[in-house]
């Protein structure tokens, strides 16, 4: 049983990376022995009183001082259930309850099984004592015990507990530090999958040193909150972080549910992506659902906190170029003039409602309500026509 004191010992070597150590010198340093006859804890178990006093007598000149006794079977097991023993001294032939019964109950009980026992037995009890040792016990003596050979063979059972504990203690550290490798791993992984796509995760722990695909054609979005600025003038660094922090989480819940990807936020501006890393058909018509969806979840978070609070909300589509970048802070990021036009597409949009691109308009044509909204002087791009997208053709 590893809660034994002899077992207590041991973890506090074990602690100390010294359990090799501790064998020889238990072997060859007498005073070290000598302590640990005395933390042994023996359970000697005999139905006649004078045998006890016996055999306790001699494990007291051995050196044994943590010497507990039963007087018949019934009681051993009981005693062995509520408290940690080193060793038991069985006898064999005992009212209520036999030894090789209490063997057996022994076997029955994780708890109690493996835990030495050397049952008594006389002279003429030899078969019997046969019989104890295929049922589990370690040895035998006969009585009266020869004190030179009680000393032996006690020695020698607890020394093969003792080898058995250290086994258990050493498999159990083994079990700890390949737990704790394992929690290591899955935060190592969770923490790397909150900050790059799954699939890119996978190449870069697959052993990819760098990571750069094109892609044919995705749906950028770019969701900007209007007036937060202003707002953070007027609101403490803690409350104003819970606000973005609510609002983002929100957003965050939107881009899970529909696939896409989030690559970053920008003060108070989120960007996310639809049809990458993995590609997909949809991607114009996830990116539409994200920003109507955001839009839809910032009123409910001002309706719950009395603020009013809007965004705007650009989308186009088009080819980009998607990689990691960076040493220290590594980071998924998008490049090309699809970027920049749905930037485009938000900075001159209105607040509260989706500014799309021609190009995002004609993926979407027939599954939702676009306003026309001729042509739009987009920084950079000149004159470009653009469209408000406005509900679902059927809401849902």
């Amino acid at each position: 049983m590893i809660g034994s004191p002899i077992a207590g010992s041991l973890e506090k070597a074990f602690g100390d990376d010294a359990l090799t150590e501790d064998h020889h010198q238990r072997s060859g340093d007498p005073e070290s022995a000598g302590r640990w006859l005395a933390d042994a804890r023996v359970l000697l178990v005999d139905d006649s009183r004078m045998m006890r006093a016996v055999l306790k007598k001699a494990l007291g000149e051995i050196g044994f001082q943590n010497v507990v006794e039963a007087v018949d079977g019934r009681e051993a097991v009981v005693k062995m259930q509520s408290a940690p023993f080193d060793l038991v001294l069985l006898d064999m032939e005992m009212p209520v309850m036999t030894g090789l019964e209490v063997l057996a109950a022994m076997n029955l009980s994780p708890d109690l099984k493996g835990l030495p026992v050397i049952v008594i037995s006389g002279a003429d009890q030899i078969d019997m004592a046969v019989q104890c040792i295929e049922a589990g016990a370690e040895d035998y003596l006969t009585k009266p015990p020869n004190i030179t050979l009680l000393r032996a063979r006690v020695s020698t059972s607890l020394e093969k507990k003792r080898l058995r504990d250290l086994e258990r203690l050493r498999l159990q550290q083994l079990q700890n530090e390949k737990e704790l490798v394992e929690r290591e791993r899955e935060k190592s992984e969770n923490l790397l999958l909150n900050i790059l796509p799954s699939a890119i995760a996978g190449r870069l722990k697959g052993g990819e040193k760098s990571i750069a695909n094109g892609h044919e054609v995705v749906s950028v979005v770019f969701a900007d909150l209007c007036g937060f600025t202003a707002l953070s003038r007027q609101t403490t660094p803690a409350d104003l972080v819970a606000m973005l922090n609510g609002i983002f989480t929100a957003f965050d819940h939107i881009v899970e549910r529909h696939g896409v990807e989030k690559i970053k936020t920008i003060g108070d501006c989120y960007m996310l992506v639809g049809g990458l890393p993995l590609h997909r058909d949809d991607h114009a018509v996830v990116a539409a659902e994200c920003a109507i969806e955001m839009l839809d979840a910032l009123a409910g978070i001002n309706r719950a906190n009395g603020t009013e609070l809007q965004m705007r909300v650009g989308i186009h589509t088009g080819p980009v170029v998607a990689g990691v970048i960076g040493k220290i802070k590594f980071t998924y990021d998008l490049w090309g003039d699809t970027v920049n036009v749905a930037s485009r597409m938000e900075s001159s949009g209105q607040p509260g409602r989706i500014h799309v691109s021609e190009q995002t308009a004609a993926l979407l044509r027939g599954r939702y309500l676009l306003e026309d909204r001729g042509f739009v002087e987009c920084k950079g791009l000149g004159n470009v026509q653009t469209f408000f997208l406005n509900d679902r053709v059927v809401r849902g």
